[in-house]
């Protein structure tokens, strides 16, 4: 994507943000949700034909599955469509409208500066709703056997999105540049990665990529270029890079967590010592006094 910037410099564009249809009961609602879903579902259906098409092509020339395998192959399929029509209809007519909408709200209102807690808050609860997020978290308990539990890696992961939120909306609202967060923010999450256990720097990266998914994208891009579009900032250059931002801080946190887990364990090992060392000693002592009492 840099090289891209490189050999074709963008030319100076103007966003026109997409008109919001009024809604004022549930029936206008349901009724803008029904006008969509015949669209997306032509779009997904040509995106699932050629999985289902290379599929049958595999299964005409290996015979490889049964009957019932089939079957339930079949049905998982059916769901994925379905599921895939109605996320990407939530997605177009509810979430990128609402992400505007509050945005471009909270920018135009007395306090301004609320962005900020707000894109926090937003931030931190978000990413709990990401699929990819629990299943992560899932796999590094049992990977672990319980040593790194579910619940602290999804704190990690909510603080380090909330941050990057709040960090971003601040940006929009300042108009610095992007390189005074990301350039340092990388530096110390590199750094990191000579001072934590091996696994919580996988972990960390991975986390990265889970953290900015379909439902993060999805909500706060709009939210922060209806906030920029209100406040008169550049979109291209304030209101994108926040996806960059929550991809980021993940890797800072959850390293954070390693170093913490490495400094507990550590200094577990030298209360241990210290009471191994006090215990030989007393006993030590005890023999000897024991000794000099002897006929």
């Amino acid at each position: 994507m840099l090289l891209l910037g490189v050999f074709y410099p963008p030319a100076a564009g103007s966003y026109v943000p997409s008109e919001l249809t009024d809604i004022i009961t549930t029936r206008d609602a349901a009724q803008e949700f029904a006008r969509a879903l015949p669209s997306y579902a032509k779009e997904v259906l040509v995106s699932v034909l050629p999985i289902v098409g290379l599929f049958l092509l595999f299964q005409l020339f290996t015979r490889r599955f049964h009957g019932s395998q089939i079957k339930r192959i079949s049905v998982g399929l059916a769901y994925t469509y379905v599921g895939l029509v109605l996320f990407l209809t939530g997605v177009n007519v509810g979430f990128l409208s609402a992400g505007q909408v509050i945005g471009s709200t909270l920018a135009l209102s007395r306090f301004s500066a609320v962005l900020v807690p707000i894109g926090g808050l937003v931030g931190y609860f978000i990413v709990k709703a990401e699929p990819a997020v629990q299943v992560l978290t899932k796999q590094v308990e049992e990977v672990s056997n319980g040593s790194i539990s579910q619940k602290a890696i999804g704190h990690s992961l909510s603080i380090g999105v909330a941050l990057s939120v709040a960090l971003s909306m601040a940006r929009i609202l300042t108009g610095v540049s992007i390189f005074w967060f990301l350039i340092p923010g990388y530096a110390l999450s590199l750094l990191l990665t000579f001072f934590v256990p091996q696994i919580f720097t996988g972990i960390a990266f991975d986390s990265g990529g889970v953290a900015s998914g379909p439902m993060t994208t999805t909500f706060l891009l709009p939210l922060a270029m209806g906030a920029c579009s209100a406040g008169g900032g550049d979109i291209l250059t304030d209101a994108f890079g926040i996806v960059a931002m929550v991809a980021m801080t993940p890797l800072i946190t959850i390293q954070l967590l390693g170093l913490a887990s490495t400094l507990r364990r550590r200094a577990e090992r030298r209360r241990l010592a210290v009471e191994l060392a006090q215990s030989d000693y007393i006993i030590y002592y005890d023999e000897e006094e024991s000794e000099a009492d002897a006929p």
